[in-house]
């Protein structure tokens, strides 16, 4: 059956097009998204919702949505998605971080050029009749410094036109390296040397908690005598009654904000002040961006739910769509690893470590470890997925580590997983063949080679003779066939495993005999799922 997409909020007829022509149903319905009970009445019919920033996507929405799968929003912004509820769910939740960028960036520049030369209100003076000439002196921006405060996406963009503009860039972005600043053409510096040499500061961060209030009072009295503030990205990264007193008292040279802490502002501390030009958040606000973000969003959506790709998510790996196809059978094993130790784990798991050997090791692991984590937690939660299963993890508190390394052994790749609880350490490690079957390869430190199965059993016990007909004959008298059968030992007359992959699952009375014989440790039927 064809995927399902609810289009709730107005996207172009293209990107509506494009779910079409990879074989996905959608339905579009651009005023849904403002009508709550009738969103919370269909959403459970649909695998994906395409939205912009008048749908509200919240738990109760989420909870009816017993078959969504992704949510993709047409811009940057997310507020309106309940992701920590989306995640707990198995949601994945896309946005379009690029789709805009210019657009926002030029907008940035835009309002730097309108406060450096007061155009709104050289304009609005000369409508009203007046020709005040000598009232609206105003600055070059070439040879002008500017501080950028982001080096991003957008920040990148700005940055780009500001060299053009033959402006002096400075840097302030903790994550920028000093190859990224050189190839950028800025140089990096801390905050405080920003403020103090800048003459036009452009924030272009997300809202975090580390940059909530980075253009605090404090930091605004560092600022260069005259310096204008540009605030294109978040409201809330600049205490907006700071700057307004500074403003007021001469301080600072001007403001060109379209974003704010509350919006829609109807009222704000900067409205009205002489050389502050306000707009009402037009950043991504032109026909190519909206257009660009509406075909993102849907090609996002499309590619997740045709083949597996993950582009864009808040709360999942990004995987190609080549990266899902070459990761597939790794992707698999990774989850029976985890799914293996999950049905043998009764007690509490307090820590995960997941060791990638050889060329797995440049795989994406971030995807990986999600399916192994996914893999542990389906013993305790069947509906479980990669995106629930770290959210679980975290609010269990397990200690999930991961390591790499080079190619050793005999196996050019292989996963180790090891769990650790209170009573015990248990490890299984695997690899791929080039059959692309998953392939068991070692447990408890004991070499074996084992394909994986639907139904299996495990069994421990100390080697001696006549175990493998103990276990032939009381299974085939009970009408279970072997499909495969893997023996290992830790030396001679010690630990012994054996591994096998059964036709059916064996009935309790079978297994029943098999612990009364007295001759094994543990007796574990598995489940697993085969591609």
């Amino acid at each position: 059956m064809a995927p399902k997409v609810l289009v709730s909020d107005k996207l172009s007829e293209t990107a509506v097009q494009i779910f079409r022509d990879r074989g996905i149903e959608v339905d579009f319905e651009p005023g849904l998204g403002k009508d709550k009970d009738k969103l919370l009445e269909v959403i459970g019919q649909y695998d994906g919702l395409a939205i912009r920033s008048a749908t509200k996507v919240s738990d109760k929405v989420l909870e009816a949505g017993v078959n969504l799968k992704v949510v993709g929003r047409a811009g940057i912004g997310v507020d309106n998605v309940d992701i920590p509820t989306a995640s707990k769910n198995g949601v994945i939740v896309m946005n379009t971080p690029f789709g805009n960028s210019i657009t926002t960036a030029e907008h940035a520049i835009a309002m730097m050029f309108a406060v450096a030369r007061q155009i709104p209100e050289a304009s609005a003076s000369t409508h009203a009749g007046k020709w005040e000439k000598s009232k609206f002196m105003g600055v070059e921006l070439t040879g002008k410094t500017l501080g950028v405060i982001g080096a991003g996406n957008i920040g990148s963009i700005v940055i780009d036109r500001a060299n053009g503009l033959r402006m002096k860039v400075l840097a302030y972005d903790p994550f920028l390296s000093e190859e990224r600043a050189a190839q950028l053409g800025v140089r990096k510096v801390e905050l405080d040397e920003m403020l103090q040499k800048a003459d036009f500061v452009t924030l272009h961060v997300p809202l975090t908690e580390k940059t909530k209030n980075i253009l605090s009072k404090e930091n605004i009295a560092k600022m260069k005598r005259g310096a204008r503030v540009i605030n294109c990205a978040r409201g809330g990264l600049v205490d907006e009654a700071a700057l307004a007193e500074a403003i007021q008292e001469g301080r600072i040279g001007g403001a060109g904000f379209d974003v704010f802490i509350d919006e829609p502002a109807t009222d704000n501390p900067l409205f009205n002040l002489p050389n502050v030009v306000c707009t009402p958040h037009l950043g991504a606000a032109t026909t190519e961006a909206q257009e660009n973000v509406a075909i993102q969003v849907a090609e996002q959506m499309a590619d997740y739910l045709m083949t597996g790709a993950v582009t864009n998510a808040l709360n999942m790996p990004s995987v190609t769509a080549e990266e899902a196809k070459v990761m597939g059978p790794w992707v698999t094993l990774a989850g029976n690893l985890g799914d293996f130790v999950g049905q043998m784990t009764d007690e509490p798991i307090k820590a995960i470590n997941i060791l990638y050997n050889g060329h797995v090791a440049e795989m994406n692991t971030a995807a990986l470890n999600a399916s192994v984590i996914a893999g542990v937690m389906t013993a305790t939660n069947p509906d479980v997925n990669m995106v629930s299963a770290p959210v679980m993890a975290k609010d269990r508190g397990v200690d999930i580590t991961t390591t790499t390394q080079g190619k050793t052994g005999v196996f050019d790749a292989y996963i180790k997983l090891t769990v650790k609880t209170a009573e015990r350490e248990r490890s299984i490690a695997g690899t791929v063949f080039s059959d692309g079957k998953p392939r068991f390869i070692q447990i408890k430190g004991i070499n074996i080679d084992a394909e994986v199965g639907e139904h299996m059993l495990y069994t421990t016990n100390k080697d001696q003779p006549g175990m493998i007909g103990t276990l032939g004959r009381t299974l085939g008298e009970g009408g279970v066939n072997i499909a495969n059968f893997t023996l290992g030992r830790s030396d001679r007359g010690k630990d012994a495993i054996a591994l096998l992959y059964l036709d059916d699952t064996p009935p309790e009375n079978v297994l029943k005999e098999l612990r009364d014989t007295g001759l094994f440790e543990q007796i574990r039927p598995l489940q697993f799922t085969v591609a």
